[in-house]
């Protein structure tokens, strides 16, 4: 039996088809966060994007995510190593590192509800959407303790 792509090819080798494989659907890069501009240290909301689905921790508007939300970032094999807050468990993230996926993957378990089952994703853990922020300090009250 053959290797999995994942474990034989380097970010940059990847066709689209499997660069967006790797995603796993645990939603927490469509999470707000707060960047301390002081130190630079990240806060992770329980704050959805406004085109984020909290039910099926999808985007809902995938194909045109980049026009229509102005901070959304577009994960490369070059920004992947570089985004400090990328969570670890990120599947890019791992292979960025040379490490495996985690079990509940839906590339290892064939399943993309596992991620769910398992607790990885944020299904269930946003508290607001972006939409419904009228102040910037409206986020703080959203502030999670460390990465969800």
């Amino acid at each position: 039996m053959s290797e999995p792509f994942w474990k034989t090819k380097t970010l940059e080798e990847m066709d689209a088809a499997e660069w967006e494989s790797l995603c796993d659907g645990c939603g927490k890069c469509c999470l707000s966060k707060l960047e301390d501009e002081d130190t630079g240290e990240i806060y992770f909301t329980s704050v959805g994007c406004r085109l984020f689905d909290a039910g099926t921790c999808r985007c809902g508007d995938y194909d045109n995510r980049l026009s229509i939300v102005a901070d959304c970032v577009r994960l490369t094999p070059k920004n992947v190593r570089t985004i400090a807050w990328l969570p670890s468990s990120c599947a890019y993230r791992l292979v960025a590192e040379g490490r495996d996926l985690f079990s509940w993957h839906h590339l290892i378990s064939g399943d993309r509800n596992t991620i769910h089952e398992a607790g990885m994703s944020v299904r269930g853990r946003v508290t607001a959407s972006e939409s419904e922020m009228d102040d910037p300090e409206d986020y703080f009250d959203h502030m999670l303790d460390g990465e969800p």
